[in-house]
């Protein structure tokens, strides 16, 4: 693919980056501190054309999707600036064919699971916003321009988009407005880390808000003890840290759709996952179980979500529950392990 380039000095970028944002930073705070108290001006916009983008995608074991992934990204309007193909094995032929065909760099990480795959392209990745796709993903023309767009706003970490699956009502477009949330809006634990602001399949982060912390915790996700939640777990960090967060509908990926193997383990997983939250966020222990006491008792969300089902927890009866709590306590006590 023409246009992709890898910049020769990662460390000398992410010092640039930083230095630039958190100077832009200081300039509005201190400026709307002079004019009268607790009154702050909007920070000044970034063009989308100034900011550097990678494309990030994880594999296993898959190259006829990955090919169709990488002939989706060659249609963009927009070209990324690079395109990572991360082979969560310990090297495949074939997977490493295809990616090089599109001009794509080539990474193998080989302790399986998609957190540890993720960290992976986030680690060599070389522009200021790094984009992920699923290797089952097929982008629209202008995903990556609306993703952009929305990272003009230098508060912004994270973007997610719109995903149609097959058999959904929506087409190849979508109208609906951006939506922004951050640490200030009622709500904001809950969404984060439920699904309110869409699904790894379809998010981008702004590099220099992940520098000095691992992004994606490696119990979590596909492959990992935890099967699954590490970008809503993430998507909850960046929040507490103070940034803000960012839903674009008008960005679309197609993506195949998925549904659980085996109901228990679901249960046991998403149960460990509400555990881990309710220990790590003491803060917001209130707010947790706020949320699961109305989904317990079955009460629509205030919010939309990424899955319109219910989900197996609420749907599960106490035959399930029961044992299943048991063996979240134990898988969660088995990998307990300080964040980093």
């Amino acid at each position: 693919m023409p246009g992709l380039f890898r910049p020769e000095s990662p460390y000398g970028l992410e010092l640039a980056i930083g230095t630039r944002l958190r100077l832009e930073r200081e300039v509005y705070w201190l400026k709307s501190l002079a004019r009268r108290p607790m009154q702050l001006d909007e920070p000044p916009l970034l063009k989308e054309s100034d900011l550097t983008a990678t494309i990030v995608i994880c594999t296993r074991n898959r190259p006829a999707l990955l090919r169709n992934c990488l002939e989706g990204i060659a249609r963009l309007e927009r070209e990324p600036d690079e395109v990572l193909v991360v082979d969560n094995t310990s090297g495949d032929e074939e997977t490493e064919a295809v990616a090089r065909a599109f001009a794509a760099t080539y990474t193998v990480e080989p302790i399986q699971g998609l957190s540890r795959a993720r960290n992976r392209g986030l680690a060599e990745s070389n522009s200021e916003i790094v984009a992920y796709l699923d290797d089952d993903a097929v982008p629209d023309g202008r995903w990556l321009n609306c993703l952009l767009e929305a990272f003009a706003d230098p508060r912004v970490a994270v973007v997610t988009g719109g995903t149609n699956t097959p058999g959904s009502s929506a087409g190849g477009s979508n109208q609906e407005p951006s939506h922004f949330l951050s640490n200030r809006d009622r709500q904001w634990f809950e969404i984060a880390a439920f699904g309110g602001l869409g699904i790894g399949a379809n998010m981008a982060l702004r590099k220099v808000a992940c520098i000095g912390w691992k992004v994606f915790d490696e119990r979590l996700g596909r492959g990992a003890p935890f099967h699954g939640a590490e970008e809503h777990h993430a998507f909850v960090h960046f929040l507490f840290l103070s940034y803000s967060a960012a839903h674009v509908p008008a960005a679309i990926v197609f993506h195949s759709c998925q549904k659980p193997d085996n109901i228990k383990l679901e249960v046991r997983n998403q149960i460990a996952y509400s555990m881990l939250l309710f220990l790590e966020y003491p803060g917001h222990c209130l707010d947790l179980l706020r949320f699961i006491f109305r989904r317990i008792r079955r009460k629509p969300l205030t919010w939309q979500r990424d899955a319109p089902d219910p989900g197996e927890i609420v749907t599960s009866g106490w035959r399930v529950l029961l044992p299943a709590s048991l063996s979240a306590v134990l898988l969660y006590f088995r990998t307990r392990k300080p964040r980093n």
